[in-house]
């Protein structure tokens, strides 16, 4: 027969009291978000492999409530107030949504392991420019006001492809120069020297299609990389190896040279045995290996300038075999995220203080 304890024995009722105050002290701890419900696992998260198209077009559960968009907010659940964070803004390519974004580098699997706040907006029209500005100022003093501005150890830009192009153009303006820490280019352009595109990097257009981006506004973003902005931030360029062309990406970086970097060092490999999440589907048909295939197991080469002025971290990361639109693998997307942590960081904190 089973023993029922009854919470009539004055002691036992006191420990489970105390319990009680205990658990909800802890609740009371946790930082919990205004409109971004945290859950484990993280909401539409693709399993490992097929993730379905209504998924991927999802352009979240949080309201911007200021322009009344959508977002993906991701963070860890046991968050505490006060805790220092890492925070990133993860802007997608052209032609791309939010959570294609957020599973092509996949910061949502380390969002508790390294303390990281994660903002991933869509553009209404899959590609970025200055309308979306004001949508993605108001997403960042949202986090800034929820979290703490001291709190937040480092801020990140991370953009994949036209994505990269929009991060290198905000991160001049009067907004966001003072609060980036550094940017993460995946396959998004080069500071300080940036590679050839191989032959086969750019899909076939289908038969009357408009370009996402006028030429001319592509080639403005393009030309605004050969000038190196007078902002103070790290910088990872993350690329595959077979978007680029023959020569790869130059050992020599201007960035570099800026904050008086030594010679970039040897490769670092780093080998993954699980594929990533997400791959163009729409173009495998053309069989354009610099735009991309299936993704894939597979190995990629860290290199690191050393010794740069106040300690940035200047970085280059080819992915082996790979193309534009493979989503990053497990340990490659960890090993970035260790990159991003091991930089200096603090300029939200000293706007704060």
């Amino acid at each position: 027969m089973t023993r029922l304890i009854s919470l009539r024995s004055p002691a036992l009722a006191v420990c489970t009291l105390l319990g009680l105050v205990s658990m909800g002290a802890l609740a009371q701890d946790n930082l919990a978000i205004q409109g971004a419900v945290c859950s484990t696992p993280p909401p539409l998260h693709c399993p490992d492999t097929e993730c379905s198209g209504a998924t991927i077009i999802n352009q979240g559960p949080v309201v911007e409530m200021k322009t009344r968009r959508t977002y993906f907010l991701d963070y860890p659940c046991d968050l505490k107030r006060g805790e220092p964070v890492t925070f990133i803004l993860s802007l997608h390519g052209g032609g791309s949504y939010g959570n294609w974004q957020r599973h092509y580098f996949p910061l949502l699997d380390y969002k508790d392991k390294y303390r990281l706040v994660i903002a991933t907006p869509n553009s209404p029209v899959r590609v970025w420019s200055d309308a979306d500005d004001q949508y993605l100022q108001n997403i960042v003093e949202f986090i800034v006001a929820q979290v703490g501005g001291q709190n937040i150890k480092a801020f990140w830009l991370v953009g994949h492809s036209q994505g990269g192009l929009t991060s290198n153009r905000i991160l001049r303006s009067d907004f966001f120069k003072d609060k980036v820490d550094g940017w993460l280019s995946l396959s998004g352009g080069r500071l300080g020297g940036n590679p050839g595109r191989s032959a086969t990097f750019a899909p076939t257009p289908a038969p009357g299609a408009a370009p996402l981006m006028p030429p001319s506004a592509f080639a403005a973003a393009a030309a605004l990389l050969r000038e190196l902005p007078a902002v103070d931030f790290s910088f990872i360029y993350a690329t595959g190896q077979r978007e680029v062309d023959e020569k790869g990406v130059p050992d020599t970086s201007d960035w570099a040279k800026k904050y008086n970097c030594a010679a970039r060092g040897a490769a670092q490999e780093v080998v993954d045995t699980r594929a990533g999440y997400v791959y163009d589907s729409s173009r495998l048909n053309q069989l354009r290996p610099g735009w991309g295939l299936l993704p894939a197991p597979g190995k990629a080469q860290v290199f690191t300038f050393p010794g740069c002025k106040d300690g940035r971290v200047i970085a280059d990361v080819v992915r082996l075999d790979k193309g534009h639109t493979e989503g990053l693998e497990p340990k490659i997307t960890e090993e970035l995220v260790k990159l991003m942590l091991s930089a200096p960081g603090g300029k939200l904190q000293k706007e704060a203080s």
